[in-house]
Formats: structure tokens, sequence, C-alpha cells
């Protein structure tokens, strides 16, 4: 159980990663001209008295950079943000306007609603952003580290009760560690959607055909995949391992080779990974499968 808190990712030595995709299925170019207008129409944002450590300059460099390059978000080295990185795709895509504005309403009040929650994160919190370091690219990235620990503090799931409140260093505990279920709730309060979820933490998801099922799943919405992390990057995998999932990717695409081997295309921590695995080491390794389905504007 232990392990499924954790967002473990070791060296790659199989998997092809690809950095080029940056625009590939990012938002619509109306949406990122609107957006990048909205930040650069903002001149007068003052050093905020929550965030003391985040400086509104940089914040705005963050925000430029979330929506020309979405696929670049990072959680960062040793972190538990790899759940709050995989859903940071969704706003990302479908709303970068509504992040910014989020963004730099939580920056100027201490808090700011998203979804049908109001996020309103305690003073430890806000003292720690912008002082997280040897994390890899989110050391310079205040605005992510504002995101992710704002997202750990405000939903819990039954692992965070370990550890619930913050102290420095509890970006790589269980204080900021998420369950299958608690993914899920953060997926259908902060964004407009219906969310089908299928698996749990100790247990597989029971969905027929596994290849079949999320090839008719990424047609309707956005799939996510909690994964064994720690087999998915084994080049080999005899020796014995803990049989517990570690990790929240996003799913891209998926195939089926002539050989029967399953290739599928995942973005995970800032990168594209593109993979070629069994069928049955596929099926081991997936132990949650949430789909993401946009709700449809009613029209007046």
């Amino acid at each position: 159980m232990i392990l499924a808190a954790i967002c473990e990712k070791s060296a790659a030595e199989n998997p092809i990663v690809d950095t080029s995709f940056k625009r590939i299925d990012s938002a619509s170019d109306n949406s990122i001209i609107e957006t990048l207008e909205y930040i650069q129409s903002i001149k007068d944002l003052e050093q905020s008295e929550y965030w003391p450590n985040v400086k509104p300059d940089l914040l705005l460099q963050n925000l430029k950079t979330f929506t020309i390059e979405p696929f670049s978000f990072y959680e960062g080295k040793t972190t538990n943000f790899c759940a709050y990185s995989a859903l940071t795709y969704i706003p990302l895509k479908y709303n970068p306007l509504g992040f910014a504005q989020f963004m730099v309403e939580l920056y100027r009040t201490g808090k700011s609603r998203m979804g049908k929650d109001v996020l309103q994160p305690g003073k430890a919190v806000r003292e720690e952003a912008g002082l997280l370091k040897y994390k890899g690219a989110l050391d310079i990235n205040p605005a992510g580290q504002m995101w992710f620990l704002t997202l750990a503090d405000h939903y819990k799931g039954y692992l965070n009760r370990f550890n619930l409140h913050f102290d420095k260093g509890d970006e790589n505990t269980f204080w900021a560690s998420t369950n299958f279920a608690k993914f899920n709730r953060m997926l259908r309060r902060l964004f407009n959607a219906n969310v089908i979820a299928h698996g749990a933490d100790l247990s597989r998801p029971h969905v027929g055909d596994l290849y079949d099922y999320l090839q008719s799943r990424l047609k309707r919405g956005e799939v996510f995949l909690y994964v064994n992390n720690k087999k998915l990057y084994r080049k080999t995998h005899s020796k014995k391992i803990f049989h517990t999932p570690t990790h929240y990717v996003l799913l891209i695409s998926i195939s089926r080779l002539s050989n029967g081997d399953i290739e599928l295309a995942y973005w995970d921590y800032g990168l594209k990974t593109l993979q070629q695995l069994s069928p049955g080491f596929f099926k081991n390794i997936v132990f949650g499968i949430s789909t993401w389905v946009p709700k449809k504007v009613k029209k007046s």
C-alpha cells in the first residue's frame, strides 16, 4: 500500500522519449492567443503578500510557457506531484485562459475558484512555493509549485491521513500522495466533465479486453492510467518487485502490432514516451483507468 503513494520513475531504459510534440493536440490557436493577450495585459501585478517567495514577473513568464508549451509541464524530481501534473493537461488544453486567470487570482488574493471548489491553501504551503529546490525544472517554475502545493493541500485521500499538515520537504511524502479515488474526485470537482473510472489501488480494472477498452475510451475523451511505474521502466521483469500502482500518466495513443504486442504513447514527466509491451505485461501494470469526458455546453 505504501508504494501506491509514491510517484516512482527510474531511469527509462527501454522507452523512446520524444520532446518534440509540445503543440500536438494542445489548445486551439485562438485560445492560445487570447490567453497570451490576457497575460500581456497584466501590467500592475504587485508582489503578493500571500505568496512571498513567488515573484510576479516570473509567475507571468511561467504562465506564458504553460500556454505555449503545455506538454513541458513537469512535476519535478523525487516529488509525489505526478497525479497533479497529469490532470494539469486538461486546463492547459481545454481552458488555458481560465487556468491563467485562476492562477493570477490565487496569487493576488490567496484563494481562487476552479470548477466546484474554492482553493485556499494554508500559510505554510503559500510560504513554501518558490522555495522548492533540487527538483529539476520545477526549481524555476514557482507557478507550478503554487499549483501543485495548492492541490495537495486542498484535496485529501486516505493515504494523506499519515501526514495531514505540511512541513518543509512534504512534497516528497504521504502529504502529497494521491490514491485512485482522490484522483478521480479531483477530476470531477475541478473540471466540467463526466469521469468514468475502473480499477482501484490494490486491484486491476475489470473491463474485458484492455486494448479494445482503451481504444474505445480514447474516442470519447482523455484517458489517464494508474500504473506500476517500477515495472514499466524495468529493463528486466524477472526480479520480484511490489505489485502496486505508483504513478499516473496520460494515454495519448495505443495500437496493436503485427506480433500481438501493444504499442502505447503517453505523456509523462514533460515528455512523450513510446513503448511496446506484451499484452500480458501491459495488463499486469495497469491498476486504474480514468476517462474524462467533457460535458456539452447547453445552448440557451
